[in-house]
């Protein structure tokens, strides 16, 4: 017969030091690889921070790990429900990220400076899922999918894909200027992105591109639908029309200027609405995709009202 004692010292527990130790204990290994990956990493670091503070088309890049981290934050409880370490993945990417960024800067040379940034920046990111791979698992790498993708942000725009972009934003804000100018009932001659009014010429110029407040509404419009949006498809459709909203938003812009600049006073033309009057020409694409989140939210509402 087995001592009562005896039975009762092989059912006890774990003490609770030791598993608040293993509860922690990816979160230590996950900070320390983190760390290291800063040391690694300090020189491209560093200079994106630097292009964060001095070019206009990267002052999100600083708050992009920020906002990737508060929604891991946020989300914490699903995400590390059941954290498993998984060296299986997370090591052979962690060693590719590793030997790219030890084979890959001579080869970047050549490049101009934004596009060898960009590159390392996403080799940051990279080695950043190779260690949430490896410390977590795939299902936490799952759960976390979305936060994580988004450091690719940080990359900055090459200078190549940049003037593409601009181009490709004066090419819409110009149609749709055109199309705003004849419905209001503006007399105009259309050439290119140049714009013969009564009493005046307006050019659609790089400047005039919006592509800074078209970053901002593609981050914001990213962050609405991963909070607002169920379903892979809706989220689709509306990070498609981004961009078109922020064409549009442009447009009206221009349009407003220029009939307050024929019709109201000339001084709007060089006024504080032009040089620094895009707030509130902001909130009405914030209200364009509100109205968009909600209209491809109305099938999930009406579904849930019809089960409940």
């Amino acid at each position: 017969m087995t001592p009562l004692n005896a039975t009762l010292k092989t059912e006890r527990h774990p003490p609770a030091w030791f598993l608040w130790v293993s509860e922690r204990a990816p979160h230590s290994y996950a900070l320390i690889f983190w760390l290291l990956s800063l040391v690694l990493f300090a020189k491209p670091l560093s200079s994106l921070a630097s292009l964060s503070f001095h070019d206009e088309l990267a002052s999100h890049v600083l708050l992009i790990p920020l906002i990737s981290a508060f929604l891991i934050y946020l989300e914490r409880k699903r995400i590390f429900r059941a954290p498993s370490y998984c060296p299986s993945l997370g090591l052979p990417l962690l060693l590719t990220a590793l030997a790219l960024r030890i084979l890959l800067p001579p080869a970047l040379s050549s490049l101009e400076p934004s596009a060898r940034l960009s590159v390392l920046a996403a080799l940051i990111v990279l080695t950043w899922i190779a260690g949430f791979l490896w410390f977590y698992g795939t299902s936490a790498f799952q759960a976390a999918i979305f936060p994580l993708l988004f450091l690719f942000l940080m990359s900055p725009l090459p200078a190549v894909l940049s003037s593409h972009l601009i181009v490709a934003l004066q090419r819409g804000s110009a149609a749709a200027c055109y199309a705003l100018f004849r419905l209001i009932g503006v007399p105009v001659i259309r050439n290119g992105f140049q714009f013969s009014l009564p009493g005046c010429e307006i050019e659609v110029a790089e400047q005039c591109s919006g592509i800074h407040s078209a970053l901002s509404l593609f981050i914001a419009g990213l962050l609405a639908e991963y909070a607002l949006l169920p379903g892979a498809w809706k989220r689709v459709w509306f990070t498609l029309f981004i961009f078109p909203i922020a064409m549009f938003k442009n447009a009206v812009r221009i349009v407003t200027i220029a009939w307050l600049g024929i019709y109201v006073n000339p001084a709007f033309f060089h006024g504080p609405l032009h040089r620094q009057g895009g707030l509130p020409f902001s909130f009405l694409a914030l209200a364009l995709m509100a109205a968009l989140l909600w209209l491809l939210r109305r099938p999930a509402m009406f579904r849930r009202a019809r089960q409940s």
